[in-house]
């Protein structure tokens, strides 16, 4: 397994792969693990996370500076990416007692409440483009439920699936309580998901990863949660500060050099603010500096592999050829790196790939709405259903409008991001279950009702 450089395109590391007796003996390792842990006091739980987040804080430029050389995020994105991870930490160690606590309810019992366990061994299987961020997002919560984790990452962040494995040890975790599979092949990934140690699956990634996990979990009858892909739509109303939004826009569209689930990628704009905003949007995305991701003033890097900047440049030209307008950007940057201009694509539609397909990567896609109502359809017409951001003055009206809207959230005056105090995760094809907040927590336990006479 080889972690390649995307700035340079030069490798970093080679890593032998796991064999399948290996995965077998991590399997039965995590089982072990999962005996005593579940049965280690909370507060003990909470202590070890707490010295998790602690380490991620000790270890924040390294740990920023492996995630820029193994898929290309800006350093200073990454650095925000370690502090995320460990404020998560910290939160679910400080809030597990109350999340966990038993819940009484009423009944014709002399009591009758309902406990919170855990399950077991959760296979994670995570992405690369927040290769921090997204193991953690999920798995402090799970551990410290009383879960144990399988970590198989993607296969391009290597250093960092290791970096992780090493850094719960470090904390003071059990051998097996986090374990690390480097794993590239999707079949052996599908095997490791009917193993009988493994009690539950998480996923974040594309529609076809999910898929394939969903269908192998769903015949081995385990529970799933799955963080899929987004095409996520950023509504401004014809009420809005067009100059304000419009940078905010590209900061949106950009974040993380584009490849984000909950990035905005298409931009439904009412007609009479439709010309301006598209005018400030292509001038605030043609500012944006890319280059090296190891200097601090760039703000977008490269994309993470070759065969995604392929795509995205067919999803662009695609695009054109079926009537988008370009207003900047639109090709591969020359010289060492996978370097895509940041773009503006306008008068897209359904049908389009820039509508219908995830772009990831810096590319914006901008479409005309009639009125509101119009703007409403657009923004419901995808198989996505991730995350919603909503411009306008008029907050009142912005939340009867966030009813009618199709999302796991909706941010009204802001970027959708996540938070470890709010649930997180989408529908329709963006997938399905909570991860974050006391929600997220309950997602991987054994909700169990005890009643007494």
């Amino acid at each position: 397994m080889r972690a390649i450089n995307p700035a340079t395109e030069e490798t970093v590391a080679e890593y032998p792969e796991h064999t399948w007796p290996q995965i077998e003996q991590a399997c039965a390792a995590t089982r072990s693990a999962f005996a005593l842990w579940r049965n280690t006091p909370l507060e003990q739980r909470c202590r070890l996370m707490r010295q998790a987040a602690a380490l991620l804080r000790q270890r924040r430029s390294e740990l920023a500076k492996l995630m820029t050389c193994e898929m290309g995020k800006p350093i200073t994105a990454g650095e925000a990416e370690v502090d995320k991870c460990a404020a998560a930490c910290d939160y679910f160690a400080q809030n597990a007692t109350k999340f966990l606590a038993p819940l009484e309810i009423a009944s014709d019992a002399s009591r009758s409440y309902v406990r919170f366990e855990p399950l077991g061994p959760i296979l994670a299987i995570m992405p690369w483009n927040f290769p921090l961020w997204q193991v953690f997002r999920f798995a402090a919560a799970a551990l410290v439920a009383g879960n144990v984790v399988l970590l198989k990452h993607a296969p391009n962040v290597p250093g960092c699936a290791l970096a992780i494995e090493r850094l719960a040890a470090e904390a003071g975790f059990p051998r097996g309580v986090l374990a690390a599979l480097l794993v590239s092949d999707n079949a052996v990934a599908e095997q490791i998901v009917s193993h009988p140690a493994i009690a539950a699956v998480t996923l974040t990634g594309s529609e076809r990863a999910g898929s394939a996990v969903a269908a192998a979990a769903g015949r081995a009858l385990k529970k799933t949660v799955m963080e899929l892909g987004g095409s996520d739509p950023f509504i401004v109303l014809a009420d809005a500060d067009v100059p304000s939004v419009a940078a905010a826009a590209a900061q949106a569209r950009c974040i993380n050099n584009g490849q984000s689930c909950i990035a905005a990628k298409r931009f439904i704009v009412e007609a009479p603010i439709a010309e301006e905003f598209e005018s400030a949007l292509a001038a605030a995305m043609s500012a944006m500096k890319v280059g090296d991701p190891l200097d601090r003033a760039t703000q977008i890097g490269p994309l993470a592999r070759l065969d995604l900047l392929e795509n995205l440049h067919r999803q662009v030209q695609t695009s054109i050829d079926q009537g988008a307008r370009l207003l900047c950007g639109g090709r591969r940057l020359p010289g060492k790196g996978f370097f895509y201009q940041p773009t503006v694509l306008a008068d897209v539609h359904p049908g389009m790939a820039a509508f219908d397909e995830e772009t990831f990567g810096p590319v914006a896609a901008v479409t005309r709405a009639v009125d509101v109502d119009d703007a409403i359809h657009l923004a419901n017409e995808s198989r996505y259903g991730l995350g919603v951001s909503l411009w306008t003055k008029n907050v009142d009206r912005a939340q009867a409008l966030a009813a009618r809207l199709d999302g796991g959230c909706v941010f009204i005056n802001g970027m959708v991001q996540s938070d470890p105090r709010l649930p997180f995760g989408g529908i329709k094809s963006s997938g399905w279950g909570r991860e974050l907040s006391e929600f997220g927590m309950r997602e991987f336990v054994n909700i169990k009702t005890v009643w007494v006479r």
